[in-house]
């Protein structure tokens, strides 16, 4: 009797250690441990389309990533989206003529935003806006001014 109890002991402190590991596995893959916004600060960039871009992913510097998306909104008079960016404290150096530009990981992968820096002597501060941006490419359109291109091509 006493050996059936440490063995169902074992079993349950197996599962309790597998669920923690499932955990674990969960807040990696979703990039929530990985990053905090304490000590950084918050720029926002307009663009006219933003893709499948969504809070928490990357912004990057040279391929680095240097921060994370913290929100998206809508500006109801320029019909834009307003991403703000959360930038780590380390990477306060950013020049104000910074470009911003959304790109995709891989032909399906996730979207991110690549920041460019400029040559500005002056820095990109708490609030700040990224003026020059280059919005998402969005395959359909793409593939659909290609059609359009060929089918007129073929009338000539």
């Amino acid at each position: 009797m006493h050996n059936s109890k440490t063995v169902e002991i074992l079993v349950g402190l197996f599962v309790a250690l597998g669920i923690a590991a499932l955990f674990m596995l969960a807040m990696k893959v979703s990039n929530l441990s990985t990053f905090s916004s304490e000590g950084g600060y918050v720029v926002t960039a307009r663009f006219e389309n933003i893709g499948g871009l969504k809070v928490r992913s990357p912004v990057t510097v040279a391929g680095v990533r240097v921060g994370r998306i913290s929100d998206i909104n809508f500006d109801n008079t320029t019909y834009e989206a307003v991403v703000s960016m959360s930038i780590e404290a380390g990477y306060n150096t950013l020049p104000t003529d910074t470009s911003a530009s959304i790109f995709t990981a891989g032909l399906l992968g996730e979207q991110y935003v690549s920041l460019e820096p400029g040559g500005d002597e002056k820095y990109l501060q708490q609030g700040g806006e990224v003026r020059l941006t280059q919005s998402a490419i969005v395959l359909e359109q793409v593939i659909g001014q290609f059609l359009y291109s060929q089918a007129e091509g073929g009338d000539k």
